[in-house]
């Protein structure tokens, strides 16, 4: 039986989540308006326990050495997740000094350039690198540039655009599954239990790159003669093609800019040998991009979408009230149940229900709320943990493709591509993702089984 805290900590959370679906307003506003509920209603109204809003807010965490710089130890999470905050900020920092030198501009031209402004190659070399790239950044910033850029080369060769961009969304979404840094759920569940990027590529990222390679064939055969069908109304030999080196603004800037990406993508590869926190490397990113930049510091700042954070901070207030006052152990007692101790089912029951959830409801505040109930589930039924995150992972991740809000990659790219005339209805995009979404995940469930079971 529910009791009072139980009941409004649901509902709160429920009401938020329908606020966000409902998308009138960003995000971040019900995610606020959820946490000042959480704190003031459940925790202080109902509980009246002060201490709940210290630990669900978790600020004393920030004053640690061991926050900053853990060695080999396991930075504990609970409530609100300041590891992914400040590693996802001070990476927003270092991707807006990217884009004011046009680095990702540049990436995307000289790769169209070495396939000869082809429609189709652009296809395939655009899908791999939105899969590379959003292995190391955030997919909403690699979607961001990829569809400008791919709009911007449609009205030139004459093609339709939308296939390319839902595959491009769909790379991003998959090759971001492959690591911690990729999506963010992966940087929630690796930040909250500890795990590397290492960890991630060795578990993930095999079954995220094998998805990406059938999804590339799917795409293939599926969009070759839509993208081909206006080719004889091609731009002329002597159209002029956009030039890799038109895309950047500053060389010098460039150049130091491009070594601080590569510095950065370093220390996440090795952060595990090195001892440094996530949340540590995000600092470093962010101030060495606003050293180089300067005089333009404040406006790169500027730029940086401090709403996304403020979302992820009200979320993760909503999901500690539903951690302190133990709904999320009732659930994970709940599958542990239904699942009768077998990890055989405890697998696709985890890994479907989180694709279902998260092609329905933006997988990010998914993720957030089944990591407390996977550390639950693994204490109570006695799974090895590590399994039921890569499968919360790769249901997430890849979940997240099938419809235009499964995850914030996918609502930008839809909405640049409207901006740009070229509205992709939800019709049009479930009918080319959600064959690729179910195909991915059948090959992930084989995956987990086959190797974890």
């Amino acid at each position: 039986m529910l009791i009072l805290s139980q009941i409004l900590a649901i509902t709160i959370f429920v009401l938020m989540f329908v606020a966000i679906i409902y998308g009138k307003v960003h995000r971040y506003i019900p995610a606020l308006i959820g946490a000042a509920l959480t704190l003031g209603v459940v925790f202080l109204l109902v509980m009246r326990s002060p201490e709940s809003i210290t630990n669900v807010l978790n600020l004393e965490q920030l004053g640690q050495f061991g926050f900053w710089i853990p060695g080999q130890e396991h930075i504990e999470s609970y409530g609100v997740n300041w590891q992914t905050i400040v590693f996802i900020g001070g990476m927003m920092v270092m991707v807006e000094g990217l884009g004011e030198v046009g680095f990702f501009r540049w990436m995307c031209l000289l790769l169209a350039k070495m396939v000869n402004y082809k429609v189709v190659p652009i296809l395939i070399v655009f899908m791999l690198l939105s899969g590379f790239l959003s292995m190391f950044i955030d997919s909403i910033t690699v979607i961001l540039f990829l569809a400008v850029v791919t709009i911007e080369l449609s009205r030139l060769l004459k093609f339709d655009p939308v296939p390319v961009i839902i595959a491009e969304i769909f790379a991003a979404n998959t090759g971001g599954a492959a690591t911690m840094s990729g999506d963010p759920p992966n940087i929630i569940i690796g930040t909250s239990l500890g795990y590397t990027f290492t960890d991630f590529a060795a578990n993930t990222g095999p079954i995220a790159w094998i998805g990406m390679l059938f999804a590339l064939v799917f795409f293939y055969f599926i969009f070759r003669k839509i993208l081909t069908v206006h080719q004889g109304d091609a731009a002329t030999p002597t159209a002029h093609y956009p030039q890799p080196s038109e895309a950047i603004t500053d060389p010098l800037h460039f150049r130091i800019n491009a070594g601080i990406f590569v510095a950065v993508i370093a220390l996440i590869v090795t952060h595990a040998e090195t001892g440094i926190s996530m949340a540590l490397i995000g600092v470093i990113a962010a101030f060495l991009t606003l050293l180089a930049a300067s005089r333009k510091a404040m406006h790169v700042i500027s730029r940086v979408d401090w709403r996304t954070l403020l979302f992820f901070i009200g979320l993760f207030v909503c999901v500690g009230g539903l951690e302190e006052t133990g709904v999320l152990e009732m659930l994970a007692l709940f599958i542990g149940q239904a699942s009768g101790g077998n990890i055989v089912l405890v697998i696709p029951l985890i890994l479907w229900i989180s694709a279902f959830a998260s092609a329905i409801v933006d997988n990010i505040p998914f993720a957030a709320t089944m990591v407390p109930v996977i550390v639950n589930l693994s204490k109570t039924a006695g799974f090895k943990l590590p399994t039921l995150a890569w499968t919360l992972a790769l249901g997430a991740d890849i979940g997240g493709n099938a419809t235009p809000i499964g995850a914030s990659a996918n609502v930008v790219g839809t909405a640049i591509a409207e901006k740009e005339g070229h509205p992709i209805s939800w019709g049009r995009f479930c009918k080319y993702a959600v064959p690729a979404t179910v195909m991915v995940l059948g090959l992930c469930w084989l995956y987990l089984i086959i190797r974890y079971a």
